[in-house]
């Protein structure tokens, strides 16, 4: 798949439930800049790439964050507060954000492999080396 681009996609848990989750791809340095500020909310994830660390300096609302190594695996879960500075993780690769809570009922958890959908082609972390 090369370089992701901005867009929409499917997010998908390997190995969990067959639920596909409206995913939003922030790939420029614009559309990762802005993220999810000046929203209210967000339908489904956003995911940042590439990225490590995120903050949550004049948002709306708090947000689930999950980072991902190169194989799109979870490395960490938090849930941040807005007016928040979140820490790089050395091995993170992308993030991922959601409405606070939504997460865990995702199944989101260190060590859990996502793959995403997205220009009707499936990607996994092999695609997205960056």
């Amino acid at each position: 798949m090369g370089r992701w681009r901005d867009g929409t996609g499917v997010l998908r848990v390997a190995g969990g439930a067959d639920v596909g989750i409206a995913l939003e791809i922030a790939a420029s340095y614009r559309t990762r800049t802005r993220g999810l500020l000046g929203r209210d909310g967000v339908q489904g994830a956003l995911l940042l790439t590439p990225a490590s660390s995120v903050h949550t300096f004049r948002m709306r609302f708090a947000i689930d964050v999950a980072h991902l190594d190169r194989e799109l695996r979870v490395i960490a879960v938090t849930t941040m507060r807005p007016g928040r500075l979140g820490l790089p993780r050395p091995r993170a690769r992308h993030v991922l954000e959601a409405e606070a809570g939504q997460m865990a009922g995702w199944g989101l958890r260190p060590g859990v492999r996502l793959v995403i959908e997205a220009g009707g082609r499936e990607a996994t972390g092999q695609d997205l080396r960056t």
